[in-house]
């Protein structure tokens, strides 16, 4: 059944198994000991799960192909995966921080502390796994949501890495019960700013931000040495959209050469652009260089 989906949407599925074991096993922890900061470990849990169930129903639509209402594709519908996920993080981080100050000014004592860490320290370490495989994934496949995705498990990881070493401190200092509720605070603040960053890139790409300089100056590279002396290429217009990148300038070429020879020459510089950039989609328009000025 699985063989059904693309290799991204293996891997969100295989995120939303992952948000669901850790969900259960945080909740027990946060039962057994009564900790807010296992709490707030358990509550970042609902947001991998939602952030999962997102990821994958948005990677389902960005891999249908072009259609009469969509002529460049669905791949822009990651863009709404990391910011919805930004947004619930941010979410999250509200609730933590309202349970952990309320705890802070009634703080109460903990039980059965050390099969609470236990716990949380498995689901920590199936949480790195499932990121770490997906970071290797989304790196192949550029993919803004899974690198989301992946990014928010590596968060909720260093999360619990954090709150199993402050209630390691509190089981060896139990008197000091301020220290759980004033860990959790120091969780939402994480998620704060977890939340900030993966709302940026989504919104870049929305406002369709440019290429980076590098990937603009390896295209520009990759049509130096096709281009006689007296062609030019015009300022490239560019925008990513998910994992396809599109890029349309014009050629300026003279008047001697033939609408054969300008077409001829066009394709293979765009062949060349191509070449340089995965998923890249390039149009070139042939246009007479003393016209250069309307190009610039």
């Amino acid at each position: 059944m699985l063989s059904r989906f693309s290799r991204l949407q293996r891997m969100a599925l295989l995120s939303v198994a992952t948000a669901l074991a850790t969900m259960a096993l945080k909740f027990w922890s946060w039962h057994i000991s009564g900790s807010v900061s296992l709490l707030s470990d358990a509550i970042e849990s609902f947001v991998n799960l939602g952030a999962a169930l997102l990821a994958f129903t948005v990677l389902t639509i960005a891999a249908q192909p072009a259609d009469q209402d969509h002529p460049f594709g669905h791949d822009k519908a990651e863009y709404f995966s990391s910011a919805a996920e930004g947004l619930l993080i941010l979410i999250a981080a509200a609730g933590i921080a309202f349970a952990a100050w309320e705890r802070l000014w009634s703080p109460e004592s903990l039980h059965a502390l050390s099969w609470g860490l236990v716990i949380a320290a498995v689901a920590a370490v199936l949480n790195g796994l499932t990121a770490w495989k997906l970071f290797a994934v989304a790196k192949e496949e550029d993919s803004l949501t899974l690198r989301a995705d992946a990014a928010h498990l590596l968060s909720d990881v260093w999360t619990s890495v954090a709150v199993i070493g402050g209630l390691m401190a509190l089981w060896v200092w139990p008197t000091q019960t301020w220290i759980d509720p004033a860990i959790a605070l120091l969780v939402a603040l994480h998620l704060v700013i977890t939340g900030i960053k993966l709302l940026a890139p989504s919104l870049a790409g929305l406002m369709d931000e440019a290429l980076p300089d590098v990937e603009l100056q390896a295209l520009r590279q990759a049509a130096l040495p096709l281009m006689p002396a007296e062609v030019e290429l015009s300022p490239l217009r560019t925008r990513k959209s998910g994992h396809r990148r599109f890029v349309d300038g014009s050629l300026l070429v003279p008047g001697t050469l033939s609408v054969a020879e300008a077409h001829a020459l066009c394709d293979d510089i765009e062949d060349a652009m191509r070449a340089t950039l995965k998923a890249c989609d390039i149009t070139l328009h042939v246009a007479p260089l003393d016209e250069r000025h309307r190009h610039l």
